[in-house]
């Protein structure tokens, strides 16, 4: 193995882990509605990036990871992001290929799905109210996936992952 391919492993878990650190770090109430799902931004990117790689095991093991981080029903977001996750490596090559701001709006429209089954579940499990602010995650990623997409492909083009 050489050194630049474990380089890069190390590269796309350690952004991985910079995510998960995003994901659960404590914000203020007004602002924590409308937090993007880092976690769920850079394993899509990596899933479109190499879907060979970081797919859907990757997706479910990071997720079961953040129900353990956030207290929550052990596999609700495991379930969630590896369902997104199979839709981008289903459709990685045309994902790829879409303009930057198609490419945004189906990144919202796989978030927005995040929010929902993971709505859904808790619905199921226990009481949980619907509420409009569920979509804000969905904007704010949209707003915030050109710049997430930018600097990933940045560091996978530095330190040349494959």
């Amino acid at each position: 193995m050489s050194m630049h391919i474990a380089n890069g492993r190390w590269v796309v878990w350690l952004s991985l882990l910079g995510a998960m650190l995003l994901q659960i770090m404590p914000l203020p109430d007004i602002v924590e509605a409308w937090r993007p799902d880092w976690l769920l931004l850079v394993i899509i990117y990596w899933a479109m990036a190499l879907p060979h790689r970081y797919n859907i095991l990757s997706a479910w093991v990071l997720g079961v990871m953040l129900d353990i981080l956030l207290g929550a029903h052990l596999g609700i977001r495991a379930l969630s992001m590896s369902l997104v996750v199979y839709v981008v490596v289903l459709h990685f090559q045309r994902l790829r290929n879409f303009p930057m701001w198609q490419q945004a709006l189906m990144i919202a429209s796989l978030v927005c799905l995040h929010h929902l089954v993971v709505f859904w579940i808790q619905f199921v499990v226990s009481t949980v109210s619907f509420d409009e602010s569920l979509f804000l995650p969905a904007f704010s990623s949209l707003i915030i996936w050109p710049w997430v997409f930018w600097m990933l492909r940045r560091l996978r083009r530095l330190y040349k992952v494959r």
